[in-house]
């Protein structure tokens, strides 16, 4: 398993609306970004992600399973552009903000504070536990 983190504004597709989708899950689409969709195309079912409200909030806030692997973005005719499907898994007991990422010496070199404009983001198995821990939730 591969562990991501995805990045959402709030206020266009929230947690909230991920977790009404149900075990169907929704496309990650809209990605118009080739590193990040890259990233994608190398995930599997069953990778997990951090859910990451950016914009507003800019906390982690639950986890995702991806449920569907790379196909053509349903948002565009442009074959460039792909996407995966995602559902919600669980709400962390306490939302990591980024500044919380960021004061964490461990986190130093994760994607969230080196690359912060990426919206899809490589999680390294170390990195996905101590998130998790900070976020008192359960990483498995």
């Amino acid at each position: 398993m591969r562990y991501w983190l995805f990045k959402s504004e709030p206020n266009k597709f929230s947690w909230d609306d991920l977790v009404a989708k149900g075990d169907a899950g929704e496309e990650w689409d809209g990605i118009r970004n080739y590193l990040a969709r890259n990233n994608m195309r190398e995930m599997k079912v069953g990778d997990r992600g951090l859910f990451y409200h950016s914009n507003i909030g800019k906390e982690v806030v639950g986890i995702c399973e991806v449920v569907a692997e790379t196909h053509p973005d349903s948002t565009t005719d442009d074959p460039r552009w792909d996407c995966v499907d995602l559902k919600a898994v669980r709400p962390f007991t306490k939302p990591v903000t980024l500044a919380d990422v960021k004061g964490e010496p461990r986190l130093s070199e994760m994607s969230l504070v080196t690359s912060m404009r990426l919206s899809v983001q490589p999680v390294t198995e170390e990195e996905w536990k101590i998130v998790c821990e900070m976020g008192e939730t359960d990483p498995t």
